[in-house]
């Protein structure tokens, strides 16, 4: 596997503090929020599931 980093990364979760952490490493390791945040409701397990898109600029 290769060590480069992908340009593009959809990152997604629960909306909870470990999502959030990880979108700021990925910020934190140079890329850009790319769109706006998409959210859903899963009513069968009663939680928020979210997605962040993030790309590398210079990519």
């Amino acid at each position: 596997m290769s060590d480069e980093k992908p340009s593009y990364r959809l990152l997604t979760g629960l909306d909870d503090h470990a999502f959030c952490v990880r979108v700021s490493a990925a910020l934190a390791e140079g890329y850009v929020l790319y769109g706006s945040p998409a959210c859903t409701y899963d009513p069968d397990q009663g939680r928020m599931l979210v997605a962040q898109a993030v790309i590398l600029p210079d990519a």
